[in-house]
């Protein structure tokens, strides 16, 4: 069992681009965000749980209903560099990422990225499952990942990647799922990197780690996903949360 301080931090922006306010839609009884609170929260894996936010009307909304949140002073392109002013004062050892449109989160798959650290080398780590068919590979919003024998990621695409040369070959086609756990040293440094030339091609992040030289470690769950990223999504989680 991992001994440090572990905790969940939850980014949580209210201007979504392709759904604005989508956080604050209501899912049955409550919020999207507040069921993502709620989630993680009832996990018990962390020694605490907070929603990191730029709306006033997020931070009221979670205080109005037990949960914790901090406001961002400043403005971030991501969530990650959110999460690191929000932690960088915090005596924490860990930091789980987990974004707040994730109404739906499951325990196994937090387990599986807490356990990575039992390990004193991971810095930084990670999720992926596999794909159900190689034409859902071929979706370039669906984000690749490519590890090697001790589940180290060698490289994140959009493509569909490993190439297979010879159309015959057997191989597992993995995505990634976006959620992430850091080391406190390993986010804050990361913010401090400017944006690498990979990961401004591909538009992925996790790349700025892999081109200075941080390994990201992968944890293979079977956890399907139900981010609510367009209205569409969120009248599939109401029918989920129905039934």
């Amino acid at each position: 069992m991992i001994k440090e301080k572990i905790i969940a931090v939850i980014p949580a922006r209210y201007a979504a681009t392709r759904f604005p306010a989508k956080l604050m839609k209501m899912l049955g009884d409550k919020p999207v965000i507040a069921h993502t609170y709620a989630a993680v929260a009832g996990s018990g894996l962390f020694d605490d749980v907070f929603v990191v936010t730029d709306s006033e009307l997020i931070f009221e909304e979670m205080v109005s209903r037990g949960g914790k949140a901090i406001m961002s002073v400043a403005e971030h392109e991501s969530g990650t560099d959110r999460i690191a002013e929000a932690v960088k004062d915090m005596d924490v050892e860990v930091i789980v990422n987990v974004q707040g449109d994730e109404p739906f989160m499951q325990k196994e798959p937090l387990e599986k990225i807490v356990a990575l650290f039992n390990s004193d080398a991971v810095q930084v780590g990670s999720l992926m499952r596999k794909f159900a068919s190689e034409e859902e590979a071929q979706n370039p919003n669906a984000v690749k990942v490519v590890t090697n024998k001790k589940g180290k990621a060698l490289y994140f695409s959009r493509s569909v990647v490993p190439y297979k040369r010879d159309p015959q070959a057997s191989v597992p086609y993995y995505l990634h799922i976006g959620v992430y756990a850091f080391r406190k040293k390993a986010l804050l440094d990361f913010t401090g990197w400017s944006p690498s030339l990979l990961e401004q091609t591909e538009k992925l992040e996790q790349l700025r780690f892999l081109d200075n030289g941080v390994d990201i470690y992968m944890a293979e769950t079977d956890y399907e996903t139900v981010a609510i990223d367009t209205p569409e999504d969120l009248e599939k989680a109401m029918a989920l949360l129905n039934r």
